[in-house]
């Protein structure tokens, strides 16, 4: 059993220069990054209507309360981030807080929970395109195929360079809360007419309240919200390439947990006045989709398919980019070989980790596809046990790594302190909670010996990833031995 050291954190005077391009991104775009990260509209479409199934109408009360804790952990990361603006995010902070293992297993967390994702936005993506073309009913080859085409274009993307990465963002993030806002006023306007469907109810001022029914009820519905929220700490893995390295990445991710917070409630209060609960429990793998034609048209309810579709699309780009930055750092920092941290000397991005990340993806959707449908639809929902896992790991190296500076001043306290504690007891109590849901094989689509496959998934990587750990310790013993003191080696020989 490998043990846990808890080290004494670490100056960051040391950090190696990656060579990614310093001060490409402003506050807008950052912010941007953040709420596309989170895909608002395929988070809403895939999540709405399990929340909906378990709490009903006060589904809305759930979405703004499930927000405080994501507020204080996007605290704790704007605080390490002044302290050590590196793109390894939970891996640096993590590994100059608890030492060099605990902090290899947070860089591993945001690796595995990419990669698992990536498999069901990937699906959603090929799907939603070929419905927007008039091929809703190609087959699983068509729809695996137009998934693994995504994943590459946007690798490639990544690829050219984070100036390129950020103007796609802006556009698909644009027509993506363009659409959404007007299903939501219209949605709205036709409950408030009276030409809302059959199961419609009026909106009332207890939606707002989540403390109904059991606590399992809100356990329940608390871990898919954590899943609705997460993405939004792309905008610090890509610290290192924004102005104002030190205060602008934590700015973002605060400012975007609040836009995300009302994107969520306005969404989730429209599309209970206008449908009821009943319709969205009923169609909980596509509420969006589902609704599309009753709100705006035929016609004009294509532009939801393109909203959702352009969602997955932006969201697997800002899955890409985190991925490849955390693995870019634990190369610059000895924690993997070397060579992942090779960089293009033109677009300085990091070309191998990021290469990587498509392919392994792409590789990743299409064995979870041949394997079983009911093993991809659980892969999205075990990514919750992942976020729960290296979000709380990052509130509590917060609190750990500023721990002599608590009392200084009230702010400290409150800011270093308080509100990333309780974020992250937050998520380790989310975290415990995943493991007693999705231990039955009744919480799954799939199982084995009795155990759901979403905990078998979910747990599974992380088994793994200890596995992995060993494994490289063997061969990079310095970082092992020493955590993040010396400067690294970063490979930049990429030919152009």
């Amino acid at each position: 059993m490998t043990s846990i050291v808890i080290a004494e954190p670490t100056a960051p005077t040391q950090k190696p220069d990656k060579g990614l391009r310093a001060g490409a991104l402003g506050l807008v775009s950052s912010v941007v990054i953040a709420v596309s990260s989170t895909a608002p509209a395929y988070s809403m479409a895939a999540t709405l209507g399990l929340i909906v199934a378990v709490v009903g109408v006060h589904s809305p009360g759930t979405l703004i309360v499930s927000f405080l804790p994501m507020l204080c952990i996007a605290y704790a990361f704007r605080e390490l981030n002044k302290a050590d603006p590196d793109c390894g995010i939970t891996f640096t902070w993590a590994s100059r807080a608890f030492g060099p293992r605990t902090g290899w297993m947070g860089g591993w967390g945001i690796i595995a929970a990419d990669v698992i994702v990536m498999a069901s936005l990937s699906q959603i993506a090929g799907r939603y395109f070929l419905d927007l073309i008039g091929l809703s009913g190609a087959g699983t080859v068509w729809v695996t195929a137009a998934g693994v085409a995504f994943i590459a274009l946007l690798t490639g993307v990544c690829y050219r360079g984070i100036e390129v990465s950020a103007r796609l963002q802006q556009v698909l993030l644009a027509v993506e809360v363009g659409t959404l806002t007007v299903f939501a006023v219209v949605a709205l306007v036709k409950a408030g007419t009276g030409h809302a469907l059959p199961g419609a109810v009026h909106p009332g001022i207890g939606w707002l309240n989540p403390w109904t029914g059991s606590f399992g009820s809100l356990s329940n519905s608390f871990l898919l919200a954590v899943f609705i929220y997460w993405g939004w700490d792309c905008a610090l893995s890509v610290n290192e390439e924004t102005k104002d390295s030190a205060r602008t990445p934590g700015r973002a991710a605060v400012t975007a947990t609040v836009i995300l917070v009302a994107i969520f409630a306005v969404i989730s209060i429209a599309a209970l006045a206008y449908a009821g609960p009943a319709f969205l429990a009923a169609h909980s793998t596509d509420v969006l989709g589902a609704m599309a034609t009753s709100v705006l048209g035929s016609t004009p309810g294509k532009l939801l398919v393109l909203c959702v579709l352009t969602s997955t699309a932006a969201s697997t780009q800002t899955t890409i980019m985190p991925t490849a930055r955390t693995v870019l750092a634990m190369s610059a920092h000895g924690a993997i070989p070397g060579w992942f941290a090779r960089m293009h000397p033109r677009y300085r991005t990091p070309t191998t980790a990021t290469i990587v990340m498509g392919t392994v993806s792409a590789v990743f959707f299409v064995l979870l596809t041949l394997v079983s449908k009911n093993v991809l639809a659980d892969s999205a929902a075990s990514v919750g046990l992942l976020i729960a896992f290296y979000y709380g790991l990052t509130g509590f190296a917060c609190v750990w790594f500023f721990r002599r500076d608590l009392l200084t001043s009230g702010r400290a306290l409150l800011t270093k302190g308080i509100l990333p504690l309780i974020g992250g007891l937050t998520l380790l109590a989310a975290f415990v909670l995943s493991i007693k849901s999705y231990w039955p094989a009744a919480s799954s689509y799939s199982s084995f010996d009795g155990v759901g496959g979403i905990f078998l998934i979910g747990a599974g990587s992380l088994v793994i990833g200890v596995i992995v750990m060993l494994v490289v310790s063997r061969f990079m013993p310095r970082y092992f031995a020493n955590g993040i003191t010396s400067r690294g080696h970063v490979e930049r020989n990429m030919p152009s």
